[in-house]
């Protein structure tokens, strides 16, 4: 076995099928990305070469800048809504009554795809009879706002379905996180006096740092790109309001049938996702680890 393991060409053999998927399913689609917005397209005929034209169109774009914009909003609310997250796991984690009833509720959102969400919450936002208005209609507020029609609330107005989409997923990671920290940590500080707040502070969020990182880069860079439910609510309206950039390559490539000017922003898009994620990387990279004995 040992002989087998050290094999150079058999270990190339077997790693080869995953990386030819990887190349074909990953890679290749990027370069050709990248390619498709060196040209101008329709995504039928010829396509005509312009170079750097569509790149440099993008930075004279408003209607992208404002897209990406209300990308980063998102980004910045999904990063915020993970320390709820956070305090909600460790709620549970605290073996509270009703804790596994709770656990199943949160995950609820998980089940559902994300069509029949944007259906649910454009019953709860309905203007004239939805669950929202009627509700505020009925403690005295006269006039409720048109959630999803009125530019300068939509957007926010779209941020709470978004969360609670995933808020279940989130909370179940932290929650398998805390579980893994050894209970006699947090026996040893309760004699020494410590508090709940201390021992969440001081014990509970360091030996989970590291799994807070890897969602925090889930949660902004998945922000970044999100497009599903946006696209089914409102279609980036009311004109363009809660338009975001994966919603905007959409309308560019397959609606106004400039595939190479969608590919640009398609691969910008990456861009800004990978200098996201290395910004984050860079902020939370720690030289000291702490350990416990």
């Amino acid at each position: 076995m040992d002989k087998v393991l050290s094999n150079k060409k058999i270990i190339a053999l077997y790693v080869l099928p995953s990386l030819l998927l990887i190349l074909a399913i990953v890679y290749i689609p990027i370069v050709l990305t990248a390619y498709y917005g060196l040209n101008e397209w329709n995504g039928i005929g010829a396509m005509t070469f312009v170079g750097l034209d569509n790149y440099m169109a993008l930075f004279k774009d408003a209607t992208f800048w404002n897209s990406a914009w209300h990308s980063l909003l998102l980004a910045l609310f999904s990063g915020l809504s993970l320390m709820l997250y956070l305090v909600v796991a460790m709620v549970l984690a605290a073996r509270i009554k009703g804790a596994q009833l709770f656990r199943k509720i949160y995950l609820i959102p998980m089940l559902l795809s994300s069509v029949a969400i944007a259906q649910l919450w454009l019953k709860i936002y309905h203007p004239t009879n939805g669950v929202l208005n009627t509700l505020l209609e009925s403690i005295g507020i006269a006039n409720p706002p048109a959630w999803l029609a009125e530019s300068s609330i939509v957007l926010f107005a779209l941020f709470i379905p978004i969360l609670w989409q995933y808020a279940g997923f989130y909370i179940l990671i932290y929650y398998a996180a805390l579980k893994n920290i050894p209970a006699s940590l947090e026996e040893a500080a309760k004699i020494d006096g410590a508090n709940a707040l201390q021992i969440a502070w001081k014990i509970k969020l360091p030996l989970a740092m590291e799994v807070v990182k890897v969602t925090i880069v889930l949660a902004v860079v998945g922000s970044l790109k999100y497009f599903d439910l946006i696209f089914v609510m409102t279609d980036g309206g009311p004109s363009g309001s809660s338009e975001v950039m994966a919603s905007y390559m959409y309308h560019e490539a397959f609606r106004a049938y400039d595939f190479g000017y969608g590919s640009a922003i398609g691969f910008f898009l990456l861009v800004i996702c990978l200098a996201v994620t290395w910004v984050i990387r860079k902020l939370t990279a720690t030289k000291d680890t702490i350990q416990y004995s």
